[in-house]
This record gives structure tokens, C-alpha cells and sequence, in this order.
């Protein structure tokens, strides 16, 4: 007990001080909580103040630990990456006299220039480890690279999470499907799992009949429940295992899930109750990326996106004029992760190019101490992205049986109207099963019509080589499998 108080007040004064975390103490705070588990079955009443848990913090706290941190992430990038070092020389801006209503003087850092050159923004004073790879769906893949501590940390970070968020136990298995050359979300996945106790598979992204085939085998193992328990995945490989279940006519009853978690893509809530219907699992879907980790949000009850204000500083900037979005209006997510959490790639205002919209008024929920925006809307990529966003085209035609998951889709300019203007409206192209049924286009009409899309109209296409160029899904990061595809239904065999 004594000497997890200790790792308690070297991991805070770490953080007040912006020192070096040592990965020793949060390893042990979460090996104390899983004991504390194992022990008591329940966590304890000082589980809310752990690392990552959203606690309730003094304002003025929280304000002095953020002009703090600013200071010290700015500091650290002039001094030590190439990219800021000179963007701050050209600027003649001083790091150390930086204020929080200053941030702004420092430009956005696009994600393109991270991109071109990832070496530019390595501190020149860590050791790199391990270069993590996005999986490239909305471009060039980009490369970030993370530190032996950072990992560490990370994981100890996502133990906590996996004990507390997800509730995992050691009765429960955890499957695991997304792309294996997604090497760090695979490696924090595994080693949190395995240190709650719980067990792990990993699936890959394998033809979804061989995916359910698994979720529903018995395991047979001692100690454990009888099949998974939970499911971690992408939104659109989970569209693939709803398609595919409700075809071969798999009930919930076939699997043992508690719990699918959701991550990369918009959810919809279309295929979350399809997905919750076929699979009887809870869906939730929380927000983290590969370049702002360990920062990211946690979904409410109310509908909200909350972020924490523990391990990076959050803005939401309109994506042309990279002003601060006014309440209620879509902006883009700009990120800056601080350090001492963040040593080997360090970011200042990085544009992550995902939609949202902050509400119109100040929330009040559970977690309405923290920063709130709605659920991720889609990517920007010009006016087109937010004239009708990807939540919005998803939440519509994933709702409809007769188009294919995942759903695919392009949005165009209304004939007549240019692609750049704002106010425009889209044409959107969607694929369907067979031949375009006049009721399907006519129940998509309606439904646009009444949740007030800025659609032109909806062209249906039953040949995808008709259609503009389609987005990428993870989905599409198929893995070949020695196994045979055959004939499979609900605990089928060949």
C-alpha cells in the first residue's frame, strides 16, 4: 500500500512539474487496481482519481497544469525538433512566455507535413522505439514514431482503462479484429488485456465467416466463459460481420459477447442496433488516434464526446480559416498532446482533420466537467465533407437492408453547383445489392428529406465502376486465411 502512495505522488508530481514519468509507477498503480479486483471484485472509491479516469478537477487546478504544459510541450518541441525549431525562430516566439490565450500564434501543423517528413518532428533528445503506422484510409499512411517509456506508459494507461471502462475480468476473452499490421493498437490491446487477467485473440481482418465462426466456438478453457466476451474492432469490419450474420441467419443467441468496442471509423447508429440485434452485444464507440495518444475522448449518456484535459490540450477550429468554432457550428479537431506523456514525436496544434460539432449549449451530463463536442461527424476534405457529412449519409443508408455493408458511397457537387461552395448542396452515389429499386430510392428520399440533408438527389448504382471514386474502408485491409470459405451458418461446418 505504502509504496503504491508513493508511485501516486511521483506520478502526480511528474505531471505538475512536467518531468519524466517513470513507466514503474503506473505499472504498478495498475497492477495494484487489478489485485484490488481480484480481491474485493469491485474497484476501490479512489479509482477515480487514477490516470485517464476524467476525475472532477479544480478549474483553477486545471488551468495553471494546462499554461504549465503548454509551456513545457512548446519548450520542448523548439528545442528539439527540427520542425518547430525553425517555425519558432522565424516567428521570433519564445516558448518560455507563452500564455494559453498566445496558443494561436502558433501555426496548425498540418497533418501533411507530418506526413512528408516524420523525422522532422522526433525529439532529438529520445530514444525512438517503435514507428507506428496509421492505416492509411484517408491517404498516405503517417508514421509516428513512440519511445520505450511512452509505450509503457501507454499500456499501463490502457489497463486501467480496459479494468474500469471496459469492466474486463479474468473470466473474460477478448477478440481482436483489426488489421495486424496495425502494430501499436494490436500491442496496447493485447498486453492490457493479458494483464487484467482476461484472455486474447487475435483475428485479424479475415473473411467475416470466419470471423463469427470463431466469436461463436466454445472455448473450453478453465476459468473462462464458455466463448468471447468481447470484440474489438473498426465500424466498417463490423458492417461486414452484420451483413454476413444477418444473411446466414446467426442469432445472438450463437454467441457468448458482452461488449464490442468500436474505433477508426463512425459508428452509426444504424449498425449499432443491427449490430446489437444479430451479435447481443452492447456497441460503444470511444475516440483515440495513433498521433495525439494517450489523449482522446469518452462517449456520455447524453450523446457527447468528452475530452480529457489530463494528457493534451483540445481546440475545435473552423477547417479553412482555422478560427475557434463558434458554439453549435462544425469545426475540425486540433490537437496538442503534452508532454511528459508525449517524448519522442511531439505535435503542437496538429489539424487531425475529424469532424465535429460543438453543442450549441453547455452540456449537462456525467461528464459535463470536460469538454464536449458531439460524436465524430467524418474527415474533412473540402466544403463537400461538411455539406453533408459522413454520419449523416451513414446513419441513412446503413439503416436500409438492401444496401451492402459496409455501405459504400461518393458525394458529388449538385449539377450546376461547384464543389468549393459552402452553401451547396451534394449529389450522393450509392451502391445497392441489385437492380435500384424505385421503393428503396424512394424511402432514402424521404428520410433525407425529412432529417433536412443538403442533398440534390440520390443516384442509385448496382455496378460500382459506375460510380465516382469510393473512400477506402479498414474494412478493405483484408487478411488472407489458409482456411476455406465453404458453406457456414449458425455453428455450421463443412
Amino acid at each position: 500500500m505504502f509504496a503504491t502512495a508513493m508511485s501516486q505522488l511521483r506520478y502526480g508530481a511528474s505531471i505538475l512539474t512536467n518531468r519524466r514519468i517513470r513507466p514503474g509507477d503506473l505499472e504498478r498503480l495498475a497492477r495494484d487496481l487489478v489485485a484490488t479486483i481480484a480481491e474485493f471484485g469491485e474497484p476501490g472509491e479512489d479509482s477515480a482519481l487514477l490516470p485517464g479516469r476524467a476525475g472532477h478537477v479544480d478549474p483553477r487546478l486545471r488551468r495553471e497544469v494546462a499554461r504549465r504544459s503548454l509551456r513545457a510541450t512548446a519548450r520542448a518541441a523548439a528545442r528539439h525538433t527540427a520542425y518547430y525549431r525553425r517555425q519558432f525562430t522565424e516567428l521570433c516566439l519564445d516558448p518560455a512566455e507563452l500564455e494559453p490565450e498566445d496558443w494561436s500564434r502558433i501555426p496548425v501543423t498540418p497533418k501533411q507535413a507530418l506526413r512528408a517528413l516524420p523525422a522532422a518532428f522526433v525529439s532529438d533528445a529520445a530514444s525512438p522505439a517503435l514507428m507506428a503506422l496509421t492505416t492509411g484510409t484517408s491517404g498516405t499512411p503517417t508514421a509516428v514514431w513512440f519511445s520505450r517509456t511512452e509505450i509503457e506508459s501507454a499500456i499501463a494507461f490502457s489497463t486501467i482503462s480496459a479494468v474500469l471502462g471496459l469492466g474486463l475480468r479474468p473470466r473474460h476473452t477478448v477478440a481482436y479484429a483489426g488489421c495486424s499490421r496495425a502494430t501499436l493498437p494490436l500491442v496496447y490491446a493485447e498486453e492490457s488485456t493479458t494483464r487484467t487477467g482476461a484472455g486474447f485473440v487475435q483475428f485479424g481482418t479475415v473473411e467475416p465467416a470466419l470471423a463469427l465462426d470463431r466469436l461463436a466456438a466454445p472455448l473450453g478453457l478453465p476459468g473462462r466463459d464458455p466463448q468471447i466476451t468481447h470484440l474489438t474492432t473498426s465500424a466498417s469490419y463490423l458492417a461486414a460481420l452484420v451483413q454476413e450474420a444477418e444473411q446466414q441467419n446467426w442469432r445472438s443467441a450463437d454467441f457468448g459477447l458482452e461488449s464490442i468496442s468500436v474505433g477508426g471509423e463512425v459508428l452509426s447508429a444504424p449498425l449499432r442496433r443491427r449490430a446489437e440485434a444479430v451479435l447481443g452485444a452492447t456497441v460503444s464507440s470511444a475516440y483515440l488516434m495513433t498521433e495525439i495518444l494517450p489523449s482522446g475522448a469518452t462517449p456520455c449518456t447524453g450523446g457527447h464526446l468528452h475530452h480529457t484535459t489530463e494528457f493534451g490540450h483540445l481546440e475545435v477550429l473552423d477547417p479553412v480559416s482555422r478560427e475557434p468554432t463558434a458554439p453549435g457550428g462544425i469545426g475540425t479537431l486540433v490537437h496538442t498532446p503534452y508532454v511528459p506523456y508525449r517524448e519522442c514525436t511531439l505535435l503542437l496544434r496538429y489539424a487531425t482533420g475529424d469532424l465535429v460539432r460543438l453543442p450549441a449549449e453547455p452540456p449537462e451530463c456525467e461528464l459535463a466537467h470536460l469538454p464536449a463536442t458531439s460524436e465524430i461527424l467524418g474527415r474533412w476534405n473540402g466544403p463537400l465533407s461538411t455539406t453533408v457529412t459522413t454520419r449523416e449519409v451513414l446513419d441513412l443508408v446503413e439503416a436500409e437492408p438492401e444496401v451492402p455493408l459496409p455501405a459504400r458511397y461518393a458525394l458529388t457537387a449538385a449539377p450546376g453547383s461547384s464543389p468549393d461552395d459552402p452553401g451547396g448542396r451534394a449529389r450522393l452515389h450509392l451502391l445497392v445489392g441489385g437492380p435500384p429499386a424505385t421503393a428503396l430510392l424512394g424511402r432514402l428520399e424521404e428520410r433525407a428529406a425529412a432529417a433536412g440533408l443538403r442533398l440534390s438527389d440520390i443516384v442509385l448504382h448496382e455496378d460500382r465502376s459506375t460510380m465516382p471514386p469510393t473512400t477506402p474502408v479498414r474494412a478493405d485491409l483484408r487478411e488472407h486465411s489458409f482456411e476455406t470459405g465453404g458453406d457456414r451458418g449458425p455453428g455450421g461446418t463443412e
